[in-house]
């Protein structure tokens, strides 16, 4: 950042602050690859972190973007990465969550820039539980990145080329050997080193790995009241996860200290507005190098010199990062110094960046609508990246059209509108009772709309966690607190039936069924929060035997302590039921962990009970890694399988004896009590007269077929979404993704928030998570909210759709064609209400009189 470095001031300063809460969000500190010596980490100069490799990623590192070998400077042909550095080990015994897909992004990054590359990945289990992760890696193997499942005991050096060998051991038991040019280390998460010394000066607990400790019910919270954290200070994770519990945090500390809302608030104070009416355009171009995304496929100083002849434009420069401080700040400089009354950046997608270039343009005293931008990454370096050429030529044109256009652009003014200070939120679950506590709390109405008759969604199916906590008691007290607050109308069997209006103005239909007809709500902000269910399909013989059942049933069997799984002798539970296919190619991120409950809940009541989780990845990210290893402790047994080659149930009428085939050397053993032996006896009981359940699975490690005769087979469901989402989305104008879960603004940058202004999403219906996630992003709604909830009026209008009366001849096009239903016909002529438009301009399209305007966007 400018002026960061300061030689003359003295930063050894006490600040004494007087707060009413705290937030700690310290991060993180990557593990120091040297620990590892057999990787040969600053032995070998081909050796490198993930950090150190991104640097060379990155187009201000040492190479300025070109992927080079330190030892020499040549290009590599042969890169691998070596996962779990640092994690999933004795001391470590958890997951570092992140490291799996920012290897899987370093891969196709490098595959991207320099196709021929050969991209290997060493790892233990593809660990990709994130919405759309699945997604990525097949992006990956498709573009040709390997994925090898083995960890290298170690890296050697070949001292005359400096290449590095890698020995490594394939499932078969085969030992092979590669030689790499690059070798880079996934390092795994670790607390800071002076996460000590912070947890002293705040009191407060660190858990076994010096990670801070919360509890389930409140992910957000330390032992000391007040005092709250987020981030990977909690536990390793990702960024969306990341952006989730800092809002999460603060909507916690915003709720402590509701009553002294906006005492200390002081209004941002802006330059008057340049009237720029009567002046020529004098356009000031900025193109971005957005680092290698751009700069590592397009000529940026060509693009630089070509728009400097172009008509009206008076400075054009290149930007390593123009969303950058540094360069807003240039941007602002540059508007004062050469008397600029238009701007155009050309670099990213608008959607993300556009509000950042046009406060920087209101805080130089320009209207902000005096700004154009060109989007040459999305629309031209990523989907040219291999026609350099070609790539160049567009962005040529896209530059030159946003500077044309920029001519043309005039100042455009927005109106204030009086917020209505109620949410509704939609569904009765644990999200949407948490959203509707938060807001309560904060002060604000709410209406909390279920569909069922009775409060608690999916938490009233779940009888224990894999901690030991109680989510009946915690449910109950959950559903006291929501329906004894004040703040909060509770309609059960309800559903909302017609909803209108725009962000701070919404209004709702909403209809009791039997209780009370229909009501009108207004409101100025909408949460969608209507859960998910466990699929209930075909696969594996489900709904043919009785034996066959799904992780949720058995889950109420051991809260009933039925005499079946006390006597079972053998169970077998079969992962990803349902999903991760072609169906449902995603992951539903909790399965893991409630199949290892269930068996570890098995091994507590029937400890002679042989249990058997048949897997393809082990997805038991965070500090959830330490119930595997307890579980295979405990002598479950883990036996991957292969996607083309899932396991077979059937019904077989003889009776038939499990068994390994002990000739084959690598049979892994059942383990009882950490000692290893093999497994010969007959696993059935007599009870089963009839019939009995088989389960055959190819296992590829012994490379050979491997048969179960269990007493009960217990499948892992996927996670699916509410059917009603595809009724609700029409509704509510708002996406959703191709599995039917909602879609989200952004990923990472708006992970609660949807595209349209005031409607938000927490929960499953985002995406399959677990109670304490959804309890984390039921909190950052509730933060995201309050944004707009604690303001007395709203700004709306802008790059929005006029209609010109005289010309309209009420022929309903735009009514029919607007995707949002904003225009109306009144007094004959149409109408579109300034801030219900989305600015999407589908109505000035299709006008066949011409008689609608989208401002910014208009005709000229």
């Amino acid at each position: 950042l400018p002026k960061a470095i300061s030689h003359e001031l003295d930063f050894d300063r006490v600040v004494d602050l007087q707060v009413g809460s705290v937030i700690l969000a310290p991060g993180f500190d990557l593990f120091d690859p040297d620990l590892k010596g057999e990787f040969g980490h600053n032995r070998f100069p081909n050796v490198l972190s993930s950090l150190e490799f991104e640097r060379i990623l990155s187009a201000s590192g040492p190479y300025l973007g070109k992927i080079l070998r330190p030892s020499d400077k040549e290009a590599p042909k042969k890169i691998a990465w070596i996962q779990c550095v640092g994690s999933r080990d004795t001391e470590r015994d958890y997951c570092s969550s992140v490291c799996c897909m920012y290897a899987t992004k370093q891969a196709i990054l490098v595959k991207e820039h320099v196709p021929k590359v050969e991209c290997q990945i060493f790892f233990i289990d593809l660990r990709a539980h994130g919405k759309g992760f699945d997604d990525y890696c097949e992006r990956a193997e498709k573009s040709g990145v390997v994925y090898t499942r083995c960890r290298p005991s170690s890296v050697k050096e070949i001292p005359a080329t400096k290449s590095l060998n890698v020995q490594y051991q394939e499932e078969t038991g085969k030992i092979l050997s590669k030689d790499f040019d690059l070798v880079i280390l996934s390092c795994g998460i670790v607390p800071r080193k002076d996460v000590k010394e912070l947890s002293d000066k705040f009191g407060i607990e660190l858990e076994k790995f010096n990670f801070c400790s919360s509890s389930k019910w409140q992910p957000l919270e330390t032992n000391r009241e007040g005092v709250y954290a987020c981030g990977p200070f909690l536990e390793p994770k990702d960024i969306p996860e990341t952006v989730i519990q800092a809002s999460g945090a603060a909507s916690k500390s915003i709720e402590l200290l509701a009553e002294e809302r906006n005492t200390l608030i002081r209004e941002k104070e802006y330059p008057p507005e340049t009237d720029v009416s009567k002046e020529a355009p004098r356009i000031g171009v900025f193109v971005c190098r957005c680092g290698t995304n751009i700069g590592g496929v397009i000529d940026v100083p060509s693009v630089v010199e070509y728009v400097k002849k172009l008509p009206s434009v008076v400075f054009a420069e290149e930007n390593l990062y123009t969303c950058g401080a540094d360069t807003i700040e240039r941007i602002k400089q540059k508007i004062k110094e050469e008397n600029l009354n238009r701007v155009v950046v050309t670099s990213c997608t608008p959607r993300t960046h556009e509000p950042l270039f046009q406060e920087a343009l209101k805080e130089a005293g320009l209207n902000p609508f005096l700004f154009e931008m060109a989007n040459i990454r999305d629309q031209c370096a990523w989907v040219h990246m291999h026609e350099s050429d070609k790539a160049l030529k567009k962005a040529k044109s896209l530059a030159h059209m946003a500077i044309s256009r920029a001519k043309f652009i005039n100042p455009l003014y927005k109106l204030s509108l009086e917020i209505k200070k109620e949410s509704l939120v939609i569904g009765g679950g644990v999200s949407g009772m948490v959203t509707s506590l938060s807001l309560a709390n904060q002060g604000f109405k709410v209406n909390l709309v279920e569909k069922g008759g009775e409060l608690g969604g999916n938490l009233r199916n779940i009888k224990y966690t894999i901690e030991g906590e109680d989510p009946e008691k915690f449910l109950g007290e959950l559903i006291e607190k929501v329906e004894s607050n004040k703040n909060i109308n509770i309609f059960l069997n309800s559903q909302v039936e017609s909803f209108s209006g725009f962000v701070g103005n919404f209004k709702a239909k909403v209809n009791s069924y039997g209780n009370g007809g229909e009501k009108e709500i207004e409101c100025g902000v909408v949460v969608v929060a209507t859960g998910g269910e466990e699929y209930k399909g075909s696969e594996f013989e489900y709904g043919k035997d009785e034996r066959v059942i799904t992780q949720l049933e058995l889950e109420n069997k051991l809260y009933r302590s039925d005499d079946k799984i006390k006597n079972a002798k053998e169970i077998v539970m079969i992962q990803c039921a349902g999903s991760r296919n072609n169906e449902r190619p995603y992951c539903s991120r909790v399965c893991c962990t409630e199949a290892i409950k269930n068996a570890l809940k098995i091994k507590e009541i029937n400890p002679e009970a042989r249990i058997a989780i048949l897997y393809r990845d082990i997805r038991t990210y965070g500090l959830k890694e330490g119930y595997y290893t307890k579980a295979r402790e405990m002598g479950i047994l883990f036996i991957r399988y292969e996607k083309e080659k899932p396991p077979v149930v059937r019904v077989a009428p003889q009776q038939s004896a499990f068994s390994f085939q002990q000739s084959n050397p690598h049979t892994p053993p059942f383990v009882k009590g950490g000692k290893g032996g093999l497994v010969s006896e007959s696993l059935n009981s007599s009870s089963l007269q009839d019939s009995k359940l088989q389960v055959q699975v190819f296992d590829p490690i012994m490379r050979e077929e491997i048969e179960f005769n269990p007493d009960l087979v217990v499948l892992s469901m996927a996670t699916v979404p509410h059917p009603d989402n595809q009724k609700l989305a029409p509704l509510l104008k708002v996406p959703l993704t191709k599995e039917n879960f909602f879609l989200e603004a952004h990923m990472k940058l708006r992970p609660v928030d949807f595209a349209s202004e005031g409607i938000f999403l927490c929960g499953i219906a985002q995406y399959p998570k677990f109670i304490e996630e959804s309890i984390a992003q039921a909190e950052a709604v509730a933060s995201r909210a309050n944004t707009i909830l604690s303001k007395n009026e709203l700004s709306v209008g802008g790059a929005v759709a006029v209609v010109n009366e005289d010309l309209c001849a009420t022929c309903l096009t735009c009514v029919r064609t607007c995707p949002y239903h904003v225009p109306k016909i009144l007094d004959r002529v149409a109408h579109i209400e300034v801030a219900q438009c989305q600015g999407c301009g589908v109505c000035a399209s299709e006008c066949p009189n011409k008689a609608i305007q989208l401002l910014h966007y208009t005709d000229e």
